[in-house]
């Protein structure tokens, strides 16, 4: 599709959305999911529970435009699971949509998964030669194997053997007929959140879903917590213990600033990174400007601390559909200009500060400062708010090899005369920490310091391989 060619940003991490005793449970995750759409745009679904069967429908696309109010009357029940997906592990078709539901000795569970598990290969591997049969290449389909071979213990016993097992990334909510069950790996990569709703429970990938069904935050699931949500109330089994590395790019990029996670504000985070950026760069220009919308909040933060005027130097179009008729190869950067537009009164003769999240391969950064160029920006000084992204991700963010990554292959003097720039700056790690109210030592910093908190399997390793080459 035209529309891959447009960012060379991380694709979103996978969101998770369930609700526990409510009379319009389909419709409540409807809501929960197109607030979390950001987090993944490639297919989602829902599945719902009366306490004796369950119903699901899901389908590629966006959430809109998978469900309307038919299907949601249609889908009956108390309970509902609910996910919206960007495949890290497992590629992108209707198969592998989520929520993923079997039925195992009579009983119906479901399962929807935010992360990686970096382990899944080998455990595949030994579950598939004792006769384990996959319906789909996703590691969640490995968490519900493991499930059910250890389901004669019962449930509690079950899923404590599995997370023994298990290694990585994974914030879940696994449903049964009668309730839900939250689980969260002991590092707590990937945030999950409890919120209550009158009488009914809600579990969320990030708080900003409970703001648009009025539900009120009680707290995260805390890494290495099991919680159980049934007809009994709150059950809450810690089954490992937490070394908590919390994943940074969540409150970078993948996060929407009107969350809560790992207990930051997310906007009051970006809006730091971009005062730390105007201490460490105080760079003498007329203006500043982010490309929109990851840039955002940093550049507010910038403008503000450097006293420069802020202006929206780039439009963004908000309505780009997910398939296009291409233009002819006489329209050239089509693919960007129709995504982001110049304001060229603003820009032309000036000397421009542009604010960015990340650089990740640096293909759009180029086109885009390209652009500036070619309207009369007199200099273009680039900040990025975090530091290179020397590393690869294997814990659900779609840069998994080294090769992808720019900061990898070339120092910051070469990536800026790649891009074309004045002066390219990154956020220093120190600081990047500083903006947060999070201790370092919780934090995931793998992408940039190439730390891992939790070892990776050289056959893990090589299956990101295959999938980044297409073998």
């Amino acid at each position: 599709m035209w529309t891959d060619l447009l960012e060379d940003k991380p694709k979103e991490a996978c969101g998770i959305f369930a609700v526990y005793n409510h009379p319009e449970a389909a419709k409540l995750t409807y809501f929960g999911l197109y607030a979390l759409q950001h987090r993944g745009q490639e297919s989602a679904g829902i599945v719902v529970s009366d306490g004796k069967t369950m119903q699901e429908h899901k389908a590629m696309g966006l959430v809109p435009e998978i469900f309307n109010e038919d299907i949601l009357k249609n889908l009956k029940g108390h309970i509902a699971l609910g996910h919206v997906r960007y495949s890290t592990t497992g590629s992108s078709i209707l198969t592998n949509a989520q929520p993923f539901r079997i039925l195992y000795s009579g009983k119906n569970f479901a399962i929807a998964h935010n992360g990686n598990l970096v382990n899944a290969r080998a455990l595949r591997e030994e579950l598939e030669a004792t006769g384990s049969i996959f319906q789909t290449t996703m590691d969640s389909e490995v968490f519900l194997h493991l499930t059910a071979r250890c389901i004669r213990l019962g449930l509690v016993e079950a899923l404590g053997n599995v997370m023994e097992q298990v290694r990585g990334a994974y914030s879940l909510v696994i449903m049964t007929e009668n309730g839900l069950v939250a689980i969260r790996d002991p590092n707590g990569f990937r945030p999950l959140s409890l919120g209550r709703l009158n009488s009914s429970y809600v579990v969320a990938s990030e708080t900003c879903a409970f703001d648009l069904v009025e539900a009120e935050f009680i707290r995260d699931i805390e890494p290495g917590e099991i919680l159980f949500i049934g007809p009994h109330g709150l059950e809450s089994i810690k089954s490992a213990t937490p070394k908590r590395s919390f994943c940074i790019f969540e409150l970078i990029y993948f996060s929407r600033p009107d969350s809560q996670v790992f207990g930051q504000n997310v906007y009051a985070f970006r809006k730091k990174q971009g005062e730390l950026l105007a201490k460490e760069y105080p760079i003498d220009a007329d203006l500043v400007m982010p490309f929109p919308d990851s840039g955002n909040y940093a550049a507010i933060g910038y403008a503000q601390a450097s006293k420069l005027p802020f202006e929206m130097g780039m439009i963004r179009n908000h309505y780009i559909g997910r398939t296009f008729i291409q233009p002819s190869q006489g329209m050239r950067d089509f693919g960007v200009r129709v995504k982001l537009n110049p304001v060229k009164p603003v820009l032309c003769g000036k000397r421009v500060i542009v604010i960015e999240d990340s650089i990740i391969r640096g293909t759009t950064a180029r086109t885009r400062i390209r652009t500036l160029k070619n309207i009369g920006a007199k200099e273009i000084h680039l900040l990025v708010s975090c530091p290179p992204h020397r590393f690869p991700c294997y814990y659900g963010i779609d840069f998994s090899t080294k090769g992808e990554l720019i900061a990898a292959r070339m120092s910051v003097d070469e990536i800026k005369t790649y891009i074309g720039l004045n002066t390219l700056g990154y956020l220093s790690l120190e600081s990047l920490v500083s903006a947060t109210v999070i201790p370092r030592e919780h934090l995931c910093l793998a992408c940039f310091d190439g730390i891992y908190p939790v070892a990776i399997d050289s056959s893990f390793k090589k299956t990101c391989l295959e999938e980044t080459s297409g073998l």
